[in-house]
C-alpha cells in the first residue's frame, strides 16, 4: 500500500543555471521564467539600494 500525503507543504520551484529543460512542460518553463524575473528584480533592487548607500557615504566624506 502506498501512502501519499497531499497535505504536506509543496516545495517552491527552484532553478539552477544550466539545468536540463527538455523534460519540462511549457507551463513549468513559464513558471521558471517568472521565478527568474522576480529574482532579477530583487537583485536589481538590492544593487540599487547598495549603490545609493555608497553614494550617500561618498557625498558625506566629500563635504
Amino acid at each position: 500500500m502506498t501512502f501519499i500525503d497531499d497535505d504536506r507543504p509543496q516545495k517552491k520551484p527552484t532553478h539552477e543555471i544550466g539545468m536540463e529543460l527538455s523534460m519540462m512542460s511549457v507551463d513549468e518553463l513559464n513558471s521558471r521564467i517568472e521565478l527568474l524575473k522576480t529574482e532579477i528584480a530583487r537583485i536589481e533592487a538590492e544593487a540599487a539600494r547598495k549603490a545609493s548607500g555608497r553614494l550617500a557615504a561618498e557625498n558625506l566624506f566629500r563635504s
